[in-house]
């Protein structure tokens, strides 16, 4: 196992798509529901405790040698909007790309092969990560930080929020990534005897409301 590995997937520079999705910061900026440093670490801890739970049991199943086309229907299951859908699917693909060409393994090969339309994005960094060596707690803690980091990074672009706020956000909620991404791997060692019905169903409804909304939309900045 390689923590340089574990930089290299968490790392914002990787080349899987994510810097064009806002993480339902756009829609929430717009909405006024987001401002500010302060309003962003409310919305970073909410979809952190939700959406980044349950891609961190997600990821964490995956990477442990789960089923990832049973992980699949899973992540279809917790995902009852169609536009959520869509761009896990789509930012699956991408994530696929970037982990063939960095971390070759037949096991990504043949879940390219069964969803070539994209696996959801979690199920395939869980099996990147396990292609590239890491543990499941590994995984965990990739999906729990970029369901943060995302929204983090585009409320610098749509605010001109100063970076360094944006920063200290995420280093505030540092040990909540470490609770969600422990909760994550947790649930994911109990897919064995419970199926996966273990692992984690938090939703945000409101997320989910306003990311069918902002789909709509014919001018916006981020895809998603």
């Amino acid at each position: 196992m390689s923590r340089a590995a574990l930089l290299v997937l968490a790392d914002g520079r990787f080349p899987a798509g994510g810097h064009a999705h806002s993480g339902g910061a756009e829609p929430a900026v717009t909405a006024g529901r987001l401002t500010d440093a302060a309003t962003l670490e409310t919305f970073c801890r909410g979809r952190l405790h939700t959406a980044g739970l349950v891609a961190a049991g997600l990821a964490a199943a995956a990477a442990a040698g789960h089923d990832p086309l049973l992980l699949d229907d899973a992540a279809d299951a917790r995902t009852p909007v169609p536009a959520l859908r869509q761009v896990a699917r789509r930012l699956g693909r991408q994530m696929m790309r970037a982990a063939r060409a960095t971390w070759p393994s037949a096991a990504l090969d043949a879940l390219a092969a069964a969803r070539p339309r994209g696996a959801h994005q979690p199920v395939v960094l869980g099996l990147a990560a396990r292609s590239a060596g890491l543990a499941p707690m590994d995984a965990a803690h990739a999906a729990a930080y970029e369901s943060i980091s995302g929204p983090a990074g585009a409320a610098v672009r749509l605010l001109s929020l100063d970076p360094f706020g944006a920063t200290a956000v995420l280093a505030r909620l540092a040990a909540d990534v470490d609770r969600v991404a422990q909760q994550g791997a947790d649930a994911a060692e109990r897919v064995v005897a419970e199926g996966t019905d273990a692992l984690p169903a938090a939703s945000a409804p409101l997320l989910d409301i306003t990311a069918q909304q902002h789909a709509a939309w014919p001018v916006r900045l981020f895809a998603s």
